[in-house]
């Protein structure tokens, strides 16, 4: 048998081109010359993330992870962090683009800031490639976030401008470090302590996992100010630097780097601060509110890699099936692949077109043109769709290792590496527990889940009366009616049954759009759909027609 080498080793491709679920977002979303920019745009870096990038991120995942120096010769305790050179080359290119920068700043081909839409667009690309760094890219995003908000603008002038930077300034890459040892994903059990000293604070304690340790310029850290209450309520949000005017480490040291499963790229660590001089963020009395805020930026920001590495891991098995013959023929030939693929490719379009949705809604939200209920079911979208696609990516690597049998398993092969990095995306910005927790929160708080129905029905209520749209509807009633009881549990019985709730919530989501995207275009979409529907709601019965294998050429 002759061993295929991994598909982008033999080819010069291009994530971008044939990307057409993300074309027709584009161009729905996006004026004319801001749509002519991003296509151009996005063109260059989708042939970067597929081939440099790529290549770059499989030697940083096999040889060049990063690397802690805690002491220079002289032993003084320098705590830096070795990166390899071509993982540098890819924060230059990356941050360049503007993914963060131009959602705070004009463009300047255009005289117009960018679009959230559109960063995500160039995350939904580098994650094709390198999910890994996509998280120091995240967590960017989410610092950028917190000081245009919230940050004074001497703040703002000091640490915004080089976060922002897009080729044009020195560089601040960010982070956001919550999860202390006590308390994990129970923020409010945090002790790191701020004690005042004259204008600003000297933080003191330790931050467990800090993820892009020693590689931010700045760190947006929860701690509690000496006398403030307990619990979340009594946290306030820092600005930290991680090096002080001169060039020193601002008080602080990296313990360890973690040894993680996968996303080897990006640097996880404990971070202690032992007098660590640090900023308020805005009112210090609200700071556990500003990082959720973030937080669900992040959340998209995840859903975003998830996706990412489902269409590389779908792309991989189409490859592979095209070029191995087994048997006498081909492997896309056999039925069974066929009906693999093409539940993979159905799949796929609706949850890039259902994450590119509520992307749209919470551009509506972070504009400050959001009703109550928006912003309420901004919040249910992105629990319940982080959650989905989280899962979905672990799966997808799955079955494209599958496809390639034997050499999926090795690491020649891309595949192994997509399975680890997809693996951190269900627990990275809260497990399926945690997310299950917020869903409860939204609905007894808030009432969530009426809001949620209430949408779903007019969205359907658009929609041309067709088979298609009568199994959503049935099964928007059937989740109606459960969603009504669950409201009224006790919080234990709650709890126990959220999270498959917030299952087939994302699936009746996932469906109204893949029936919209149906009926708007037709052809393929109309198949596309179908397949969903049959696979989601195990519609197929034993004997009825192979529409997997009979669309498999419009539809793969």
């Amino acid at each position: 048998m002759k061993v295929l080498q991994d598909v982008t080793e033999q080819t010069s491709r291009n994530f971008f081109h044939d990307n057409q679920t993300l074309q027709l977002i584009l161009e729905k979303t996006l004026d004319a010359d801001f749509l002519d920019f991003a296509n151009r745009e996005l063109t260059v870096f989708g042939e970067l993330c597929a081939n440099e990038i790529d290549l770059r991120a499989k030697h940083t995942d096999r040889e060049g992870e990063p690397k802690l120096k805690r002491y220079d010769k002289y032993g003084e305790e320098v705590s830096e962090v070795w990166v390899n050179d071509g993982y540098k080359k890819t924060i230059q290119e990356t941050y360049d683009t503007g993914i963060v920068g131009f959602v705070h700043k004009e463009i300047p081909a255009l005289g117009v800031k960018g679009k959230y839409t559109y960063s995500f667009a160039q995350g939904y690309l580098l994650s094709h490639a390198e999910p890994g760094f996509y998280c120091p890219v995240t967590l960017t995003m989410a610092t950028a976030y917190l000081l245009d908000n919230y940050a004074d603008e001497e703040l703002k002038e000091r640490f915004l401008t080089p976060v922002c930077s897009t080729g044009d300034g020195p560089l601040f890459e960010g982070a956001t470090f919550l999860t202390e040892r006590q308390g994990g994903s129970d923020v409010g059990a945090n002790v790191v302590k701020a004690i005042k000293e004259g204008n600003n604070y000297r933080l003191y304690g330790e931050k467990y996992f800090a993820s892009n340790a020693g590689m931010c310029g700045v760190a947006m850290v929860l701690a509690r100010i000496e006398g403030a209450p307990g619990g979340s309520k009594g946290l306030t949000l820092f600005a930290v630097p991680w090096r002080k005017d001169n060039g020193e480490v601002n008080h602080l040291r990296v313990r360890r780097l973690k040894d993680k499963l996968g996303v080897r790229a990006v640097p996880s660590g404990e971070v202690e601060f032992d007098g660590a001089e640090a900023f308020v963020v805005g009112d210090p009395t609200r700071g556990f509110y500003y990082m959720m805020e973030a937080l669900n930026l992040s959340r998209i920001c995840n859903a975003v890699a998830s996706i990412g590495i489902m269409r590389r891991a779908l792309l991989e098995a189409k490859e592979y099936a095209t070029r191995r013959n087994a048997f006498g023929k081909r492997l896309a030939d056999f039925p069974m692949v066929r009906d693999t693929l093409s539940k993979l490719a159905a799949t796929l379009h609706v949850e890039v077109a259902t994450v590119f949705d509520l992307i749209g809604l919470y551009e509506k939200v972070t504009a400050g043109e959001a009703t109550e209920q928006e912003v309420i079911l901004n919040r249910l979208y992105i629990a319940i769709m982080k959650k989905e696609t989280a899962e979905q990516a672990i799966h997808f690597a799955h079955e494209a290792i599958e496809m390639h049998g034997g050499n999926g398993y090795i690491e020649d092969f891309v595949t192994p590496r997509l399975l680890r990095d997809a693996q951190v995306l269900t627990v990275w910005e809260g497990t399926a527990n945690i997310l299950g927790l917020e869903l409860i929160r939204l609905v007894n708080k808030y009432s969530a889940h009426i809001v949620f129905t209430n949408v779903m029905q007019k969205r359907l209520q658009q929609i041309s009366n067709n088979e298609q749209k009568q199994i959503v509807v049935n099964q928007l009633k059937i989740l109606t009616e459960e969603l009504s009881k669950f409201a009224n549990l006790d919080p234990d019985i709650q709890s126990f049954e959220a999270k498959k709730l917030a299952k087939k919530m994302a699936h009746v989501y996932e469906s109204v759009v893949a029936i919209e995207w149906a009926e708007k275009h037709g052809g393929r979409y109309e198949k596309l759909a179908e397949v969903y529907l049959d696979e989601v709601w195990s519609l197929r019965e034993i004997g009825d027609p192979m529409k997997t294998v009979q669309y498999f050429e419009e539809i793969v």
